[in-house]
């Protein structure tokens, strides 16, 4: 048993707000006993500061993140970005993936996410030859996220098609595909990660990628193993106009028909959505995962994030393309959007953000134990600095619209500290996203 005293905690009823003096003991990486208003015990870590559960990134594209600072100038838009994307993609085998996503991941536990999910479609060799080993980027990942410290759920995407009426894949897209959705569940159901610490869901890539009669057996193979199932749905105006020139529906309508929506399901973005659509989505229980500084950063637009909640579809948040890596900044980014949208304030109170930063993100990855303070869940921690220039003379409640990544000190994963004192226990994380980056950019 290990014991760590909070000067400020938001403990299992975010709804009561941060409470003072916490001690929470920790026994076989999950919480035995969390008690309000105890002395710190000399035996105990002291976390200075605010003390929240572990925070849910629920949608990763890791090798995005050699992207960073390299499209956001000059023009163009989403479609001339992913040119830019596929050339990254291009460059990467089983050994640099490794080295990426083990700096894109530790980078993420410095800003105090603890759980991440890998939304994972480069599966194979260029030219769509399979490695040795079938899913040999699979293990990579897993690998990388074991390496880093964090929990991973590896979401196998399924990518068929370069567009809705069918497309063949070619180019750098020949890396995604496995022929059909019977060739992807055969490959993506031989893979077992490695470790407690990881665990596989589904993914399809979006209706521009998967045919419509393929869907269905994307859900099935989701369902029968009580797996997470995430889709990238309405990004792009183009993709809804594409989806009824050829279907004669909205792409969340034919989600629906398919039997893709519904509990286990997640949506990310949702951003072009009509009021059936919200309705569906809400209506059936799915999930939705927004990715604000993404979302911005590719100029996508902005979402119905507050009637999406209203209409039942529990909201998580996504860092995506990594353009930024601060749950902070995403959870604010929900908000502000909202206000930008509506011209007015108080959409989302800080119990709601922390909530999709929090609980919300771990159950849409399959994590239910996960995201509260609470005895018997995982012991996931992330303590933030309340006396930086940030968050100096903010009240531990405000934190949630003040602080940023900058400011995390101490992250705990199922009771391993990870974080301690702003600096990763186990990767030099600027030495390492540059050798990762320099390296692949030097062979482009």
């Amino acid at each position: 048993m290990t014991r760590w005293h909070a000067e400020h905690a938001w403990l299992g009823d975010p709804a009561a707000g941060p409470v003072d003096d916490v001690l929470i003991e920790v026994t076989d990486g999950r919480f035995g006993a969390v008690t309000a208003g105890r002395t710190p015990p000399p035996d105990a870590v002291r976390l200075a500061g605010l003390t929240l559960p572990g925070l849910a990134n629920a949608h990763s594209h890791a090798f995005h993140r050699a992207l960073r600072g390299r499209t956001q100038d000059g023009r163009g838009d989403f479609w001339s970005w992913r040119d830019r994307m596929y050339a990254v993609a291009a460059r990467l085998d089983p050994e640099r993936y490794l080295a990426l996503a083990r700096a894109a991941y530790a980078e993420m536990a410095l800003a105090g996410i603890t759980c991440v999910g890998e939304f994972h479609y480069l599966h194979h060799a260029p030219g769509g030859r399979p490695y040795d080993d079938p899913n040999a980027m699979s293990a990579a990942l897993v690998e990388a996220a074991a390496q880093a410290g964090v929990r991973l759920t590896l979401l196998d995407t399924c990518y068929l098609t370069a567009g809705v009426d069918g497309t063949p894949l070619a180019g750098g897209q020949l890396r995604f595909g496995d022929g059909d959705a019977a060739g992807w569940a055969e490959r993506a159901g031989a893979f077992r990660p490695a470790g407690g610490h990881a665990r596989l869901g589904a993914a399809v890539h979006s209706v521009r990628a998967v045919p419509a009669d393929q869907l269905p057996e994307v859900a099935r193979w989701a369902a029968d193993r009580g797996a997470p199932l995430h889709v990238h749905l309405s990004e792009q105006r183009a993709e809804n106009d594409a989806c009824r020139a050829v279907h004669g529906r909205t792409p969340t309508e034919l989600l629906g028909d398919a039997g893709v929506l519904g509990p286990a399901a997640t949506a990310v973005h949702a951003t072009h959505l009509t009021d059936r659509d919200v309705t569906l989505l809400g209506g059936s229980g799915t999930g939705v995962c927004l990715c604000p500084t993404t979302e911005r950063d590719l100029a996508d637009g902005i979402g119905p994030a507050r009637r999406l909640a209203d209409a039942g579809s529990p909201l998580s948040l996504g860092s995506d393309s990594h353009a930024v890596v601060d749950l902070f900044e995403e959870a604010r980014a929900v908000e502000l959007d909202e206000r930008l949208r509506t011209e007015r304030r108080g959409h989302f109170t800080a119990t709601e953000l922390l909530a999709a930063a929090g609980p919300a993100g771990h159950a849409a990855l399959g994590w239910t134990d996960a995201g509260t303070i609470i005895v018997g869940a995982r012991a996931d921690l992330v303590t933030v600095r309340l006396d930086s220039a940030r968050t100096a003379g903010v009240p531990a409640a405000g934190a949630v619209f003040a602080a940023t990544a900058a400011d995390v000190t101490d992250v705990l994963v199922d009771g391993r500290p990870v974080v301690r004192a702003g600096r990763h226990l186990g990767v030099d994380v600027p030495a390492e996203l540059r050798a990762a980056i320099g390296a692949l950019w030097a062979t482009c």
